[in-house]
């Protein structure tokens, strides 16, 4: 914005300025043309009444005396002629048989004055001619010619233009300086409120603006504040309050689980029925607390890094591709499915951590096993495309609608299919992926594989550095769903079948 202001206001100052300096600038021109025209003239006019004189006596050598002391004093040609055009003096060069001078003397014999049009400029070079008749009244009794320098004038001209121009360069800088002064001032509480403004659409407590500049900024800095206040508190009593629930049910949940099992060993081989769906709906619960901290978790990170500085991470995105899929694969084996692993020899260098990146993947690839189902090829594949560190998750699955890939990444967000079927899910693994993405500046592609199936692409921007690992730190030792953890186990297509 302050760009947009500075040019607003330069723009201004250019045309104020041209404004005053161009016809500033065609005066002096005017000016000096004008001083050059009345001095030729009055020389014309001494000439002219010296001729006039010379006519009615029968005596030229005044004239011509005068006219030759002019032409060595002034440097410029002279040339005199009776009525019958005959010279009675010619100077420096010029004659009057000279095309151009001819014109001009039949001119003023015929009793009319001849005077260069057009103001000089600094660029001017050459000469002006000046011709006049003499003799009085309509009586003509000669005419005079004279060829003026006007490289003297094109001099000056050039000196008062440029000073007029170093004026001009001087207000224009001080405006300058004042439209940046004055922009500063506006624009400053606007980028305070920006950045206000993104801390808080990130989920972070914004920093107080300090109210300044015009008075309606100020009273849009403390109505912010009051606001932001409101909304701090109200996002934090919410992240408090999933967090706190999900450490706190943790317990109760655990002492729930062993008193069932402690029941267990009491019941009648008819309640083998009941507790085993007792045992499943603990399972389910336990796998939403865990996914409910996972998004919040993800959704935090990912806030913090839209308005800090993540620069500088980067993982090797083949080495985890690889370390995932050997992980991966007997989980895949023991659900009849095979999981295939393609990558580049090269490094995939990748802009986030090793355990943002293993995390992804272990979403995408427990949703493709669970739900590509029995006998599904599944492909794990890493590569670099330009500037884009890609990896993409491809089964031959039933895979999902038009209609429902819009809808995948939605939480808690599962097709019919997977409730028909009876699949476990909580429909939050592709939301946590989308956030841990997003954190990074990337994007969770899904789409519709051919000739079936689901293709889910996990695009982060290229590393400039490649290889090691990021400020995550290394991968655990434990299983696919150990360390790292999806937080997930159900979400094919935003867990749909």
């Amino acid at each position: 914005m302050r760009t947009r202001v500075q040019a607003a206001l330069l723009l201004f100052v250019v045309i104020a300025v041209a404004a005053f300096a161009v016809p500033l600038l065609l005066f002096t021109a005017s000016d000096r043309t004008q001083q050059l025209v009345l001095a030729r003239s009055a020389d014309l006019d001494r000439f002219a009444s010296l001729m006039d004189q010379a006519a009615a006596t029968g005596d030229t050598s005044a004239v011509a005396a005068e006219a030759r002391r002019y032409t060595q004093l002034y440097g410029e040609p002279l040339v005199v002629t009776d009525t019958r055009r005959r010279p009675v003096v010619q100077t420096g060069g010029m004659r009057a048989v000279d095309p151009a001078v001819a014109r001009l003397l039949d001119a003023a014999l015929r009793n009319q004055t001849a005077h260069p049009a057009g103001a000089l400029r600094p660029w001017s070079r050459g000469y002006r001619m000046f011709a006049e008749p003499a003799g009085t009244g309509t009586r003509v009794s000669g005419a005079v010619v004279l060829r003026a320098s006007v490289g003297t004038a094109s001099e000056e001209i050039t000196r008062r233009w440029a000073a007029v121009l170093a004026g001009a360069a001087l207000v224009a800088v001080a405006c300058t300086v004042l439209a940046r002064a004055a922009t500063g001032w506006v624009v400053s509480p606007l980028r305070r409120l920006d950045r206000a403004v993104g801390q808080l659409a990130a989920g972070l407590p914004p920093e107080q603006t300090r109210a300044g500049g015009p008075p309606e900024l100020r009273q849009l800095a403390i109505g912010f504040n009051r606001m932001a206040r409101t909304v701090t508190a109200a996002l934090e009593q919410q992240r408090r309050l999933v967090a706190d629930t999900s450490h706190q049910m943790r317990n109760p949940m655990a002492a729930l689980r062993l008193r069932v099992d402690a029941l267990h060993t009491h019941l009648a081989p008819s309640g083998d029925r009941t507790y085993t769906g007792v045992t499943t709906e603990l399972d389910r619960l336990e796998n939403l607390l865990d996914d409910l901290l996972a998004l919040a978790t993800a959704e935090h990170r990912a806030g913090e890094l839209t308005v800090t500085d993540g620069s500088g991470v980067h993982c090797d995105a083949a080495a985890v591709a690889a370390d995932r899929h050997r992980l991966w694969e007997p989980v895949a084996h023991r659900a009849g499915a095979r999981l295939g692993f393609r990558s580049a020899d090269a490094p995939v260098p990748a802009a986030c951590t090793d355990r943002e990146l293993a995390q992804i993947t272990d979403i995408l690839l427990d949703n493709a096993i669970k739900y590509a189902g029995r006998g599904a090829e599944i492909s794990l594949r890493c590569a670099t495309e330009g500037s884009l560190a890609t990896l993409t998750v491809t089964d031959d699955g039933p895979g999902l609608g038009t209609d429902e890939l819009a809808l995948a990444t939605t939480r808690f967000w599962r097709a019919g299919r997977q409730h028909q079927n009876g699949t476990a899910g909580t429909g939050l693994g592709l939301a946590i992926a989308e956030q841990l993405l997003a954190g990074r500046g990337g994007r969770l592609e899904l789409a519709a594989a051919r000739p079936r199936g689901l293709r889910a692409r996990a695009v982060l921007p290229r590393a400039e550095t490649g290889g090691g690992n990021g400020v995550g730190g290394a991968l655990g030792p434990a299983g696919p769903i150990g360390p790292v953890g999806t937080g997930c186990r159900d979400t094919h297509g935003g867990d749909a079948p």
